[in-house]
Formats: C-alpha cells, sequence, structure tokens
C-alpha cells in the first residue's frame, strides 16, 4: 500500500476513533478509552486556528516527536512519538493536567494507530519538526516550548560586530526564511539587539535552526538568537531603527532620516566583487546575507569619506576628530571646512570603516553638542594646494602610527565597541598607580565613578559618569604618554564594573 492510502486510512480510522469518543455509545466510549498504549497520541478538540508547532509543543516535554498528522476539518490531529514509554509519559502527564492551546483546553488519549504512515517526504512537516524540535532543551517547561512555539518574534543579539549591521541587513538574510513583518533595533549593554518579527511562527522557529550561532561576515557579526515573549510588535516610525512593513505610511520619527524610496532598490543589485568576505550562513541564507552585503557598500558606495556637522567649533581639532573617528578605522584626513568651521570632512580607509564609524558616532556628544555622522559624495579630502595656508584645519594621518587596524586580523577588530561609560585602558606601566589613573582621567574634566586593574596591572577598566565625559577622556588621553616612552592606550568597553 502507498504512502497516499496509508495516510487516507489513518485518517478514517482516526476519524472512527473520534465519533467513538464523542457519541453516547457506551460499548464505543469504553473501546476508545482501553485503546492500549501506542506512540501515536490522538488529540481532539483543536483551536481551529491552531499550528503544527503549537500541536508538536505538547509532545516536545515528553521526548522526541517523529510525525505529526493534522485533520484541520475535524479539530484534531494524531502525534507520533519516538517511543511509546514518551507516549505513556505524555498521556499520564496530560490526565493530571489539561493541556491548553491558545486558551483553548484539548483532549489527548492513545490512537488505535501504533504509528503514523505519512510520507515522510512532507518537507514542511519535516521542517516544522525539526524547526520546533530546536526550541527544546532537557529543562524544558512544557508551558515554555508552547510560547516559544507559538511566537513569530524573534530577539537578536549580534556580537563582535566589526562591520555594522543595518536593519535591512536583518531583513535581507531573514526574509528568506518567511514574510518579515517587523523590525525594531536598538543598543542594550552596549550591544547591538534587534526584535524581529515574521508574520507566522514557523518561519522564526526554522530562521533560528538555520542561523543561531552563524556568523553574518567571515570571522565577525555572529547571531545568538532566542524567542522573545512578545507575540507581536508596536512600531511606531518607520525609520533605520524600526521599521513596519505591512505599514509604508508611518512617520519617520523626530530627528529621523525619513527612508529614501530609492534605497531598496539599491538592496536587490548584485555586486559580486563584494561576497568575497561573506561567509555563507547556509545554503537557505547564502544570498540573503550576500545581499545584506551589498546593502552595507550600496549605502556607503565606494567612498570611505564623512561628512560630521553640529562640532564645537572653538574646541574642536583635526587630532580630536583623528582620534575618536580612529576608535572604528583607520582615518587618513581630516579636514575641518574653512567657511564652516562646524563641519569636517573625515576619510576613513575604506567605506566598510565609514559606515561603522557613522552608525557608532551619529547622535553621541562631543564637546557640549550632539555630532551629526552622514556619508559625503566626496571621494577623497583633498590637501590643500602647495604653499596655501589653511591655518592647520587640513591634517593627512595617512602614515600616523597611531592607526589601530593597520594589522590584519588584528584582535583589535574584535574589539569595537559602541561610545560607553566605562573605558578600557591598556599599556599601562608598572608603577603606575589606581590613583594615578583617577587623578588623570578626573583633570580630563570627568568624574571617576569606579575603577578595576585586570590581575597583571598592565590593563584597567575605568567608569566616568556619563558616556560624554568617556568620549572627552578618550580624545584627550589616548597615546598619553605615561613617561618611559610609554603610551596609554583608551578604548570604550562594554563591561561595566
Amino acid at each position: 500500500m502507498d504512502g497516499i492510502s496509508d495516510v487516507a486510512v489513518g485518517v478514517k480510522r482516526g476519524s472512527e476513533e473520534l465519533n467513538g469518543a464523542s457519541n453516547g455509545s457506551d460499548s464505543k466510549k469504553l473501546r476508545v478509552e482501553e485503546a492500549p498504549p501506542s506512540r501515536v497520541i490522538h488529540i481532539r478538540k483543536l483551536p481551529n486556528e491552531a499550528s503544527e508547532a503549537e500541536v508538536i509543543a505538547l509532545g516536545l516535554p515528553f521526548g522526541k516527536v517523529t510525525n505529526i498528522l493534522t485533520l484541520k476539518g475535524k479539530n484534531q490531529a494524531f502525534l507520533e512519538m519516538g517511543t511509546e514509554e514518551a507516549a505513556i509519559t505524555m498521556v499520564n502527564y496530560y490526565t493530571t493536567v489539561t493541556p491548553h492551546i491558545r486558551n483553548v483546553p484539548v483532549f489527548i488519549q492513545y490512537s488505535n494507530h501504533k504509528e503514523l504512515k505519512t510520507d515522510a517526504g512532507n518537507q514542511r512537516t519535516q521542517a516544522v519538526l525539526q524547526a520546533v524540535s530546536a526550541v527544546q532543551s532537557p529543562s524544558s517547561d512544557v508551558q515554555e516550548v508552547l510560547a516559544a512555539a507559538s511566537s513569530p518574534v524573534l530577539r537578536i543579539i549580534i556580537d563582535n560586530m566589526f562591520y555594522p549591521v543595518t536593519l535591512d541587513v536583518l531583513q535581507q538574510i531573514f526574509s528568506k526564511f518567511g514574510t518579515v513583518m517587523k523590525i525594531i533595533t536598538f543598543t542594550k549593554n552596549n550591544q547591538f539587539q534587534a526584535l524581529l518579527q515574521f508574520s507566522d511562527p514557523v518561519n522564526a522557529q526554522q530562521a533560528k535552526l538555520a542561523l543561531d550561532g552563524q556568523n553574518i561576515y567571515n570571522s565577525c557579526c555572529t547571531l545568538r538568537i532566542d524567542f522573545s515573549k512578545l507575540v507581536n510588535l508596536n512600531v511606531k516610525y518607520n525609520n533605520d531603527k524600526s521599521r513596519d512593513y505591512t505599514r509604508p505610511e508611518l512617520p519617520a520619527g523626530d530627528g529621523q532620516p525619513s527612508l529614501d524610496p530609492t534605497v531598496a532598490a539599491a538592496f536587490s543589485k548584485d555586486s559580486s566583487s563584494l561576497l568575497g568576505a561573506l561567509n555563507p550562513l547556509s545554503a537557505a541564507a547564502a544570498a540573503a546575507a550576500a545581499a545584506g552585503r551589498v546593502a552595507l557598500a550600496g549605502q556607503a558606495g565606494s567612498s570611505g569619506v564623512l561628512l560630521v556637522s553640529n562640532l564645537n567649533e572653538e574646541m574642536v581639532t583635526p587630532q580630536s576628530l583623528f582620534t575618536l573617528f580612529g576608535v572604528y578605522g583607520d582615518v587618513q584626513r581630516v579636514k575641518i571646512l574653512y567657511n564652516k568651521k562646524d563641519s569636517a570632512l573625515i576619510q576613513m580607509s575604506d567605506s566598510n570603516q565609514a559606515q561603522l564609524a557613522m552608525s557608532h558616532l551619529n547622535g553621541q556628544k562631543m564637546y557640549g553638542k550632539i555630532i551629526r555622522v552622514t556619508l559625503s559624495k566626496h571621494q577623497t579630502v583633498a590637501l590643500p594646494r602647495d604653499g596655501l595656508d589653511d591655518q592647520g584645519l587640513t591634517k593627512d594621518y595617512a602614515n600616523s602610527p597611531l592607526h589601530r587596524f593597520k594589522k590584519p586580523g588584528s584582535k583589535n577588530f574584535q574589539n569595537i565597541f559602541p561610545p560607553s561609560a566605562t573605558l578600557h585602558l591598556s599599556n599601562i606601566p608598572q608603577d603606575v598607580t589606581e590613583d594615578d589613573l583617577r587623578l588623570l582621567f578626573s583633570n580630563a574634566g570627568g568624574t571617576v565613578k569606579a575603577f578595576k586593574f585586570f590581575q597583571d596591572r598592565k590593563m584597567a577598566l575605568i567608569q566616568m559618569s556619563t558616556v560624554e565625559e568617556a568620549i572627552q577622556a578618550l580624545i584627550d588621553l589616548h597615546n598619553y604618554n605615561m613617561g618611559g616612552n610609554q603610551h596609554l592606550r583608551v578604548s570604550f568597553s562594554k563591561s561595566t564594573i
């Protein structure tokens, strides 16, 4: 008998079981209740909108689920467990605790079938089984598994974010697994995070299964994915931080740039030269991640030049911009504009570094003013013509010994973090004390809240009272000569003290 007729027989006999349980015949009712233990479980009175994932989740805490057959029209399903022992544990448990799906009580009993002979090649069923099984850990509580199985929202954390990961990159990668409806991005504990909502919980499960622990780019931007307890995201604005793809009419919000309708078109352009650095996430996601890589470069164009505006023109110098922007890449040239001294052009080594600096420094406070950082249309920053004095407003740093990222594969690539109140200090001379460093950083115009040496005392963490104070301290004290030609190195830290 082929797979299809086996299924048909299974459905018919299952319906008989259901009829036997629901009509008034004592003999039939008795027969159903006395069905001997079987690894196939018969589930009745399912709510109309119940998904396969939610049905599978009923069995997961008790062992492996090997097959499922849902009878939508009859509000019932058959669930095949890996072993009879697992099925017995499940039925015994649900005899004392009534299972619910979507707040509706459902009824569970052994089936007369010993196995479900559906076509094992049913890809959707297998994908659902695989995805929902991945949710389960040995300590999973029944309600937790159910909650995860029914949530279409993923919480995404990105580790080692050397290249900026934008909302559009995430949309490109995750949309390979289903329709992405909403995304909200934010920074928490100095880490880039996102909440992403699919149209169907099954898509969320498949995306988590395929992408958790994968790198978006080679050796960096590692995805850490969990299910969110939220089942629906509330997006108020469509901008570079949040997006509701179902409501394109939403406003951009205060101070946020509106979305350029041509941007979407740019994301789909192919650019095979950019794929060299791409780490194929998985067969399913490689093309999407490639598109994300294109999006990244597409936004920046080939330019590594930034325009920084709303600077404090009384205080800012090319050196201070070199030091701050040098945290995110190797600054080649800086030009403070002669006719508009609250603005500057900064040339980074490449467009990735420019994008990284823009994503971390736009909106930060420098010398008391919130700076704006955007990509410039200029390809390079021009030096003044020979013999022309521009009052030291243009500086060439191409051969600076202070570049942090000169060495390919330098561990500095792994230690790029957003501006934070806590700073990481290294290259501290042996005879320098905590008091020396506290005094040094207090004199930079801030308040030191906490301090902690690492074990070898060559490194330390120092916490200022605000991010602005930490930015100021980094500008003033990175490469500070501590004596004996030992220069202090200062970076932003993701740690707190």
